[in-house]
């Protein structure tokens, strides 16, 4: 394997942590159809993929019907929830190591891209990335495998074995394998080990620390 020079992360569930403005967010929404969910553990299950499919397939909301609960969703998240959250320990530590090893940073989630931004400026870590690629309102680029795809092509990227892809789900790992590149599946997050080893995580870390120490490998 070629040294790495891309760094792609996740952001939900792996440089942030952002389960109480996505349960609150999903809450508010479906009050708005009246659903009353105490159950925020089961809210989960939102974090990760695109909204539309999880309402859909968790409270069989027709296509029309998820559209207009996604809308509903961003009404609260665009004004409260987008803030309701925290960096995860040593994210900071692992972005300053990376860029000090002349490797590029890039962020690759399937949050829409302009919340996506918003959420870096606000945690102070935009300045650590070479660039951001997200999902699009218009949900024409919203699945993991073509946000990855995206930030490929305007980075102008054709050694693919020079990227790593860190997530804490399996739609990070599967879009990965699908794009051709390497994958790295933390446990801090919203996925469980199973989960990572099933879709064909490359490496599994328990923490920032050890995902310094995994890159550290691959370019020994």
């Amino acid at each position: 394997m070629q040294p790495l020079k891309y760094v792609f992360f996740d952001l939900d569930g792996t440089v942030f942590n952002s389960e109480l403005g996505i349960t609150e967010s999903v809450k508010y929404a479906l009050k708005k159809f009246g659903i009353e969910e105490a159950d925020t553990e089961s809210l989960r299950r939102f974090i990760g993929p695109p909204l539309k499919t999880s309402f859909m397939e968790y409270y069989g909301f027709s296509e029309d019907k998820a559209n207009q609960a996604v809308s509903v969703y961003r009404e609260y998240y665009s004004e409260k929830g987008i803030f309701q959250g925290t960096v995860y320990p040593d994210m900071e530590k692992l972005l300053e190591y990376i860029i000090q090893a002349g490797m590029n940073a890039v962020l690759a989630t399937s949050k829409p891209e302009a919340f996506a931004k918003r959420i870096l400026e606000h945690t102070g870590l935009d300045k650590y990335f070479t660039f951001i690629a997200g999902a699009t309102f218009d949900e024409k680029r919203n699945e993991k495998y073509d946000v990855i795809v995206y930030a490929l092509e305007q980075l102008d990227i054709s050694d693919r074995t020079a990227v790593l892809m860190v997530g804490d789900r399996k739609y990070d790992i599967e879009g990965a394998k699908a794009a051709g590149i390497s994958s790295a599946g933390v446990l801090y997050g919203f996925g469980s080990e199973e989960e990572l080893k099933a879709a064909g995580a490359d490496h599994i870390a328990a923490d920032a620390n050890a995902l310094i120490e995994i890159i550290k490998s691959i370019n020994s």
